[in-house]
C-alpha cells in the first residue's frame, strides 16, 4: 500500500513538472532552465535557493502558526527526501481547518512564495504556490465533517525530476 501511494505520488510529481498537471501550464513547475544543481539545491533566476530542510521549515512555521499540527506520516523514500517535502495536517487538533489553511497561505505568501494557480470546488481548495525552484500544492479538503489539509512541495530541478522518474519506474516494476 505504501509503495502504490508513493507511486502515485511520484506519477503526480512528474506530471507537475513536466508541465501537464492539468489545466495549463503552472508557472514556476517546470524544470528550472540550464541548473545543474544537484538534487535540493533548487535555485532559479529569481535568486536564492532552497532544500528540502528549510522548505519543511517555511511551511511548519506558516502552518504552526495558523494554529496546525504536523499529522504523522509515511516518510518520503529516502531517494527523494531531498526533492520533496510532505506536511500533513493533524485534523482532529485543528479548531478551524479553512481558516487556518488560509492563514498559512498568506503566511506562505508573505514569505515569498507566489501563487500560480488555484482550484476552487465544491469545498476543494487547492492553490500551487512556487519559491526558488520549489512548487508547493496547499489543499483543504472538507465535506461532510471529513477535513482533508496537506502541503506538499516538490523540488523542480533536473536532478529531482529524473529521481521522480527514476522511483516511478521502479514501483511500477514491484507491484
Amino acid at each position: 500500500m505504501r509503495k502504490a501511494k508513493w507511486a502515485a505520488a511520484a506519477a503526480g510529481v512528474v506530471l507537475l513538472v513536466a508541465g501537464c498537471g492539468g489545466g495549463g501550464p503552472d508557472k514556476g513547475t517546470g524544470p528550472s532552465s540550464g541548473s545543474s544543481a544537484p538534487a535540493g539545491a533548487g535555485a532559479e533566476a529569481e535568486g536564492g535557493s532552497l532544500d528540502a530542510a528549510a522548505v519543511t521549515k517555511e511551511i511548519g512555521d506558516a502552518a504552526t502558526a495558523a494554529g496546525f499540527t504536523k499529522k504523522p506520516s509515511d516518510a518520503v523514500p529516502p531517494v527523494l527526501a531531498s526533492c520533496m517535502v510532505d506536511w500533513a495536517v493533524d485534523g482532529e487538533k485543528a479548531t478551524n481547518a479553512k481558516k487556518s489553511y488560509d492563514d498559512t497561505v498568506a503566511a506562505l505568501a508573505k514569505n515569498g512564495w507566489k501563487e500560480s494557480q488555484s482550484f476552487d470546488q465544491k469545498g476543494s481548495v487547492i492553490k500551487s504556490l512556487a519559491k526558488s525552484g520549489w512548487t508547493l500544492k496547499a489543499s483543504h479538503h472538507g465535506q461532510g465533517g471529513f477535513v482533508t489539509v496537506m502541503f506538499i512541495a516538490t523540488d523542480n530541478s533536473p536532478a529531482c525530476e529524473k529521481a521522480f522518474r527514476e522511483d516511478l519506474e521502479k514501483n511500477k516494476n514491484t507491484q
